[in-house]
């Protein structure tokens, strides 16, 4: 703040829900133990050449061993809810079938210290870690994975739904049917476009169809999913670039959405994939619009869409460039994307509440020589966020809560642990738990409900 500027402070509504989350691959490790059965990222980490450096998830922040001083370490930072998603393999080690006690224990334990230290947990049931057994047998693209699901979402939710009280039964279709199916840069690493279109519809309709499951097993929770969401621009005025935005944000964006909606998958994307489509069945549209409580939303930025179907040449200079301001990841820092966002799914979704249950950026974080992690990019990205989601309530969009991504820094998928997206920092080989800077000032935004901007 420079000389002479005051701060405007702009306060949150009571109730607003203050978290951070994290996954059980990227975090638990304890990969073989306690029954425990293989998972697709167990098999696809362990396969060389799949992800940077060779690391896997066997250890990750062995959190699976050190939950109540990490419990602890949330309720010290103030966190009102953390959303933590379940192992399908730790609970039915096949897949489906006998149920592994062990397994259960381990998350009813967890619950249960999050409950006493007053910290809402938001469970997500599937956050990518398939069963290798239910993949072995086809996987997503296999419609007997719908009722291999509802029946893991059952188990899960008879075990918890006594005590927890919002629920989200995927994380990010888009990314486990088009970067696991398609691209395969993710497990289960297959590279098939008609495979990625079967998944992703089992995918929603295994979500459709566990929502009455999860009512039934706890009738005061919340039911949601949430979907990677990113506002499509064109690069340029051509009509090249303009028609390739429409069909970025029909791939990433409304093959989700209008399923959800009600309105089944958007024709233009229909007719673009061809003949792909007889995965659909007579009244599968009307299980996957099963209404939901909230819809949970990650952002990181946007998408500015360039055609490839003509040449640079041939096509209009770009108009619409990416920030220079980036993350570790290559991404560009671009707050304004997820206002327009949140207003985009308000006024033509109008779903009944929205969470924002993944923000985040990753930077190459590193522990000073006072012991302590200094990490403004990190701490500005949360803040310019919040303001946008701040001018998102005051505007009457229901956002109901925020969760930043990610409490610990952990394996980050096929980058291992090259990058760090935590609040938190981890020293692998001691497994050792430093709060940055984003820690302490997230700390004081949730004790005080106030943003505090220059003005």
């Amino acid at each position: 703040m420079s000389e002479g500027e005051t701060l405007i402070r702009r306060t949150f509504p009571r109730g607003f829900v203050w978290g951070s989350a994290t996954a059980a691959y990227q975090v638990e490790g304890a990969w073989a133990e306690d029954g425990k059965g293989e998972s697709i990222w167990d098999r696809f980490s362990h396969t060389p050449g799949n992800i940077e450096n060779g690391d896997t998830g066997d250890v990750a922040c062995d959190h699976y061993h050190r939950w109540r001083a990490d419990v602890g370490l949330m309720k010290e930072l103030g966190l009102k809810a953390y959303r933590l998603s379940i192992a399908w393999p730790r609970i039915l080690p096949s897949g489906r079938g006998q149920i592994n006690q062990a397994g259960i224990d381990f998350y009813s334990r967890l619950v249960d210290a999050l409950l006493e230290a007053g910290i809402d947990p938001y469970v997500t049931l599937y956050h990518w870690d398939l069963p290798q057994s239910l993949e072995d047998e086809g996987g997503w693209p296999k419609r007997m994975i719908v009722d291999a699901f509802v029946e893991y979402a059952g188990s899960v939710s008879r075990a918890l739904g006594d005590r927890v009280r919002n629920w989200i039964t995927l994380n990010e279709p888009f990314v486990s049917a088009f970067i696991g199916y398609h691209e395969g840069r993710h497990a289960p690493g297959r590279r098939n476009l008609p495979e990625a279109l079967a998944a992703s519809h089992h995918l929603m309709l295994s979500h459709g169809m566990a929502v009455p499951v999860i009512r039934e097993n706890s009738p005061d929770g919340r039911v949601g999913i949430t979907l990677n969401l990113s506002p499509q621009v064109a690069a340029s005025q051509s009509t090249a670039d303009h028609d390739q935005a429409v069909w970025q944000d029909g791939y990433v964006n409304r093959w989700f959405l209008d399923p959800l909606a009600g309105r089944g998958y958007p024709q233009d994307m229909v007719a673009g994939f061809g003949d792909a489509m007889a995965f659909a069945h007579p009244g599968d549209a009307e299980r996957i619009a099963a209404p939901i409580d909230f819809l949970g939303v990650n952002y990181y930025s946007r998408g500015i869409a360039r055609s490839t179907r003509v040449s640079e040449e041939e096509n209009a200079p770009h108009t619409v460039l990416p920030s220079a301001e980036q993350t570790d990841m290559g991404w560009e820092v671009y707050p304004e994307g997820l206002y327009d966002l949140l207003e985009r799914l308000h006024v033509d979704y109008a779903f009944p509440a929205i969470h924002i249950t993944e923000n985040g950026a990753a930077f190459p974080d590193q522990v000073g020589p006072d012991g302590k992690v200094d990490d403004p990019a990190r701490l500005g990205y949360i803040r310019r966020h919040l303001e946008m989601v701040l001018k998102s309530i005051e505007r009457g969009i229901p956002v109901e809560g925020y969760f930043v991504w990610s409490l610990f820094d952990n394996f980050e998928w096929a980058f291992g642990y090259s990058k760090r997206f935590g609040i938190v920092y981890v020293e692998y080989q001691t497994q050792k738990r430093i709060p940055k800077a984003s820690a302490y000032w997230y700390q004081n935004v949730i004790a005080s409900g106030h943003l505090e901007e220059p003005g």
